[in-house]
């Protein structure tokens, strides 16, 4: 799922658009941060880089 720089330019407007007028550099900056740990999440999980679930369970000693 490779993202071109133009359609990064268009989420970007299309998030903006969404702020309300009282927005802050930092609402902006989390919003976008947040995005782009969504998409690098999702890139993972295409490429098949993920930890099944019972695993992590598993890991954190958490049973089902």
């Amino acid at each position: 799922m490779s993202t071109t720089a133009h359609d990064i330019k268009q989420a970007a407007h299309r998030l903006i658009d969404q702020f309300p007028d009282n927005a802050t550099w930092n609402d902006v900056v989390y919003e976008m941060i947040v995005r782009q740990k969504i998409e690098k999440g999702l890139e993972d999980s295409d490429a098949d880089r993920t930890t099944p679930l019972e695993e992590v369970m598993k890991e954190f000693g958490v049973e089902e």
